[in-house]
């Protein structure tokens, strides 16, 4: 019997009941963090008078803490998937996940800057435990794998764009037209409605996320005491760095954090390969597939660091330099974040088929070149955005320079994103899947927060010298990616 026809609650477009629930979880959570996402930026660099005031910090401060946050939000993934595989299920994971975000968007609307990043760690933590959970009970809706595993995950892929493309034009309309914090707000009610819906179809997820260990509930106990142990220590730790920070006695900026995270990231995962590749035990193959990860870990980190402008220097690039003016009527800046999304919806198909379309015709491109497509794609969409920021006034760059930028980089995620998840799977030596698909998120991590220390120098640059530079790193990389790609495909051992 198919796991379809032994879940409760029949079907949803011929997928499990189940893929439904998570479908809409996922939307309402990717509603809430877009939507917020959009504002973030937006409201920290808003002066702290006039109608709808902001915090007015800096470029280079507001942009340090986006990086920071939206690092942390994907390094977080990974104690969050210990915690569901050893003490709570994905499940028990997933609800309490959108609890602590949506406790973290409403903490924001309380107009208070301590409640503001008191906001920020909660939904940084809440996300932590959601976003790789609610991915994991989706494959387990299909035991047998497969094309139908495949579909699924294509069918709830939908689910996120659909709400990153509401979640801005929403949280932007109340957030910027009205006031910043009824935007957080409303981010907030989205998570609610996503824990409503996901409490009320529990029930046709049967055993996907539920817990799976032989351990005693003695030895669950012990792991869940030393994981409160361990957090509570943590937690103690960062109040008290915090509180040394701010009051002098560690001569430290947001942006040195920052940077001392970017680089502590990059020596821990530089360690770890060297360990594996010289030190684990594993055999040549191994070790050659293994330094393929690495390369595309690199690739990955500095793609995710141009992409991840979208929500920091090309929002302020949109707030500031774009005219959106349509017969007297202003067009909200954050509403240009849901650009990425829509193209994602009708173009995710398209190029879905084409790889099938090149396979038959033996032209399919290995994903080496595909990850050099992808920078090409994002270093191109720089150049475009770069030259219609040249010598640009305020308010006078059409917005088309962004809808053309954000088409190009949809082509390099379409390119890169998926095709990377995809290809660590196989790549990977048996044992150490779990643990490089934690390097994904690393990967994406470092990305974000190299994203918002680069977005600090607009200030510097101009926005012109700053696409450009992205532009040139990008593009520089592609290039040297696909220069590379031949040669290091014998290092694959045949993966495609």
């Amino acid at each position: 019997m198919s796991q379809t026809a032994s879940l409760p609650g029949g079907t949803f477009f011929g997928h499990p009941r189940g893929l439904a629930t998570l479908f809409f979880t996922e939307m309402w959570e990717r509603f809430s963090y877009y939507g917020m996402r959009a504002l973030l930026i937006l409201f920290m660099t808003a002066a702290v008078t006039g109608d709808n005031p902001g915090m007015g910090l800096t470029d280079g401060t507001a942009a340090a803490i986006y990086g920071l946050y939206t690092s942390l939000v994907y390094l977080l993934a990974l104690p969050g998937g210990w915690v569901a595989d050893k003490i709570w299920g994905q499940q028990k994971s997933v609800f309490v996940g959108g609890v602590i975000i949506a406790a973290g968007h409403f903490s924001m609307a309380v107009p208070m800057t301590e409640m503001f990043f008191f906001g920020l760690i909660l939904i940084v933590l809440g996300t932590g435990l959601l976003k790789p959970n609610v991915s994991t009970i989706v494959g387990e809706l299909y035991p047998e794998g497969g094309a139908a595993r495949d579909a699924g995950f294509s069918v709830y892929y939908m689910g996120i764009n659909i709400g990153a493309f509401l979640g801005p034009i929403a949280c932007g309309y109340f957030g910027e037209g009205i006031n910043w914090h009824y935007g957080f707000s409303l981010a907030g009610f989205g998570m609610v409605l996503g824990l409503i819906q996901y409490r009320m179809g529990t029930k046709y997820l049967g055993a996907a996320g539920a817990l799976k260990t032989t351990d005693s509930q003695d030895a669950i106990a012990s792991k869940t005491r030393k994981f409160y142990l361990i957090s509570g220590a943590s937690a103690a730790v960062l109040v008290l760095f915090g509180f040394l920070v701010s009051s002098g006695v560690f001569d430290l900026t947001l942006t040195d954090i920052a940077e001392g995270l970017g680089s502590s990231i990059l020596i821990i995962v530089a360690v770890y390969f060297i360990y594996l590749i010289f030190f684990a035990g594993h055999n040549a193959l191994e070790k050659k597939r293994l330094g393929i990860i690495f390369w595309l870990f690199i690739l990955a980190a500095i793609f995710w660091s141009g992409f991840e402008q979208a929500g920091s220097s090309l929002n302020l690039f949109a707030d500031r330099m774009a005219d959106r003016e349509f017969g007297g009527w202003e067009m909200p800046a954050s509403w240009l974040q849901s650009v990425n999304s829509t193209f994602i919806i009708i173009f995710a198909p398209i190029f879905g088929s084409l790889w099938i379309t090149l396979a038959r015709i033996k032209k399919h491109p290995s994903f080496l070149v595909k990850f050099a497509l992808g920078l090409l794609g994002l270093g191109a969409g720089f150049f475009v955005i770069a030259w219609g920021a040249a010598n640009a006034e305020p308010g006078s760059v059409g917005i088309t320079f962004l809808i053309v930028t954000y088409f190009l980089h949809t082509v390099g995620e379409l390119c890169l994103s998926p095709v990377g998840m995809s290809s660590i799977t196989k790549l990977a030596p048996e044992g150490r899947v779990g643990q490089m698909m934690g390097i994904w998120f690393v990967a994406t991590a470092l990305g974000n927060l190299i994203a918002g220390l680069v977005a600090g120098d607009i200030g510097n640059l101009g926005f012109d010298g700053l696409f450009s530079q992205v532009a040139m790193i990008s593009a520089g990389a592609g290039v040297v990616a696909l220069l590379l790609a031949f040669p290091l495909k014998r290092f694959t051992g045949g993966v495609e």
